[in-house]
């Protein structure tokens, strides 16, 4: 069996090795992908077109702008003279903040008043509102509290905090949002180029497929399979034989990912190496048992990738956790998610790369993996022994 096996192997490794064309693309196409994603997905918010109508116009007032334009967070764009001003440079998007300082601000201050700073934020994109509002909500705080001391300084007084927060963040103390989304692009490169984009077919024209979904469906369309299958191969051992290959340019691709993400955008592993292996083995066997299950059921390329891209890459990006929480998603879809190995994937990633705990963390993400692995890849190899058969 496992002469067999190993002559299946190298027939495909010789078969890959072949076409320069599809060795391009395996190896720089996740590379790409990376850095178009690693940039363009990027939740934080930077550089804030922010105007301020200033009808103070003290040295409070003034201190309090200094304050918030002296980071990358905003930026200052203009200074109204008037209300008309406001709707204009909101409408417009000329600015996506106002800040308005009231009239005499300085002097309820000193007279020990309630002062109201207005926000008018775009909320247009309710993500980047948010943001803004927690910064400009942080930095109202910090001043109103440096106005304190200082105030209680000049009298004499010491400030008394009854309780001081001190909020501490682990695992990614900047709170940068490409820390949480690399793991994540990750893990839909490898499915994308596991199941998706791993070959490069010519027909009568180029067309990306599925390497391990292709590998059969190809056989079928040059006629082979028919040699294949009046040879000593049972249909375990072919299947078998064909994803080796597979698994192991994957598990390349997977080591120049994280290398590209080391030094594009500073990600360590923390965790254990030899855990990172293993489990981003088994993930691999998962997305190639789906493309595996893919070719039994199709008879030409054009169905098998429209089937794969059906039903790996949309419902990993989707349900897997990479962006939307799935804490939040209502409870039938939360046991929808359960579908794809990506949400599973997705999580033990994250524990190793950014956490660095160890295996007691996600034993039951790696318990899915190896049962999903192996109902699909019985499944396929039942439907080919019996489409064999007929």
């Amino acid at each position: 069996m496992f002469n067999r096996i190993k002559a299946i192997a190298k027939k495909e490794i010789r078969q890959l090795k072949r076409d320069i064309r599809m060795m391009m693309v395996l190896f720089f196409f996740p590379i790409l992908l990376l850095v178009i994603f690693g940039y363009a997905v990027n939740f934080d918010v930077h550089h804030v077109k922010v105007a301020i109508y200033d009808r103070d116009k003290s040295s409070l007032s003034r201190d309090f702008i200094n304050q918030i334009i002296s980071n990358d967070y905003f930026d200052l764009v203009a200074v109204l003279s008037n209300n008309n001003q406001i709707k204009d440079y909101l409408n417009n998007q000329k600015a996506q903040c106002i800040i308005i300082f009231p009239e005499n601000m300085s002097r309820d201050l000193y007279s020990k008043k309630n002062v109201k700073i207005q926000y008018l934020v775009d909320g247009v994109n309710a993500n980047s509102a948010t943001i803004i509002r927690n910064y400009l909500n942080l930095a109202t705080i910090n001043y109103s509290q440096h106005f304190n001391y200082e105030f209680l300084a000049v009298r004499g007084r010491a400030a008394y905090v009854p309780i001081d927060l001190r909020t501490v963040f682990l695992f990614n103390p900047e709170l940068k949002s490409t820390i949480f989304l690399i793991p994540g692009l990750i893990v839909m490169i490898l499915i994308i180029t596991a199941v998706v984009s791993i070959t490069l077919s010519i027909v009568k024209e180029k067309e990306l497929g599925t390497s391990i979904t292709l590998s059969i469906v190809k056989e079928k369309e040059l006629g082979t399979i028919e040699q294949l299958n009046v040879s000593p191969l049972s249909a375990f051992e072919l299947i078998i034989g064909k994803t080796i290959p597979n698994a192991m340019i994957s598990l390349i691709i997977a080591s120049i990912i994280l290398i590209a993400g080391y030094f594009l955008f500073g990600i360590t592993v923390r965790g254990s190496m030899l855990l990172l292996f293993i489990t981003t083995l088994l993930y691999i066997i998962s997305c190639l048992s789906i493309g595996i299950l893919v070719s039994t059921i199709s008879d030409s390329q054009q169905v098998a990738f429209q089937i794969a891209a059906l039903i790996s890459m949309l419902p990993s990006m989707i349900l897997s956790g990479f962006i939307f929480p799935i804490e939040s998603m209502p409870v039938v879809i939360q046991i929808l998610t359960n579908i794809t190995p990506a949400k599973f994937f997705m999580v033990i990633l994250r524990d190793i790369l950014i956490k660095g705990v160890g295996l007691e963390s996600f034993w039951p993400q790696l318990i899915y993996l190896t049962l999903f692995s192996a109902i699909l890849i019985g499944i396929a190899t039942f439907r080919y022994k019996k489409s064999t058969e007929i």
